[in-house]
């Protein structure tokens, strides 16, 4: 088995004003928390190793939940352009976000797309990771409060991973029903799982990780 290679591309990036106004941390404690968490990561360095070899010619991406946003679905006001109106990450889940970055990264493994929920937690999430450009991806927005819609959105998701070429790799940055839906794991906050995906549809799990907020 290899490591996924490297592959450089250009997507599309897409960002939100309302994210670039939220508080910044201080920058002391950001960089003690994130050094903490990156020792971590490095302790478990050879399981998240292996975690990510497949087989050589199969289609291989990550999917991840967001990091961490305390509570659960969205509040009643709810609306998708505006980030003041949705749960989103708090400081852990962001430190927690730059931490799984910094591993992806020290796995050596290579993202051609960093493809994101339209949802704020997640594309703040993709942001953290700083992968590349974030790309919005309508098909796997949440369906939490539309279950009916489970089936129709995981085989736009499909279709979408089977249509890129076989040697590129995506991160998929979504949400728990999302995940459920098209790897059939139920993650924690920040889980990262590297899977393959064949020409059937056909979908092997490979691994996870998950650096703890």
């Amino acid at each position: 088995p290899n490591l996924i290679s490297q592959i450089t591309s250009e997507p599309i990036c897409r960002s939100r004003t309302t994210m670039a106004k939220m508080r910044k941390p201080n920058r002391n404690i950001r960089l003690n928390r994130r050094a903490l968490l990156g020792a971590t990561a490095a302790l478990m360095l050879p399981q998240a190793a292996r975690a990510f070899s497949v087989a050589d010619g199969q289609r291989t991406h990550l999917i991840m939940r967001h990091a961490l946003a305390p509570g659960g679905g969205d509040p009643p006001n709810f609306d998708l352009r505006d980030c003041s109106t949705q749960r989103n990450l708090n400081e852990q889940g962001r430190e927690q976000a730059r931490a799984t970055g910094d591993r992806i990264r020290a796995l050596g493994i290579g993202i051609d797309h960093v493809l994101s929920s339209q949802w704020c937690r997640c594309l703040e999430t993709a942001e953290l990771l700083d992968l590349g450009p974030v790309e919005e991806a309508p098909a796997i927005n949440s369906f939490f409060s539309a279950r009916e819609r489970a089936q129709e959105k995981t085989a736009a998701i499909r279709e979408q991973l089977l249509a890129m070429p076989a040697d590129q790799t995506a991160l998929l940055v979504t949400h728990w029903v999302n995940v459920i839906a098209l790897i059939d794991r139920a993650p924690s906050s920040g889980e990262v799982f590297a899977f393959s995906i064949r020409d059937s549809g056909e979908i092997t799990v490979h691994d996870s990780f998950v650096i703890a907020p």
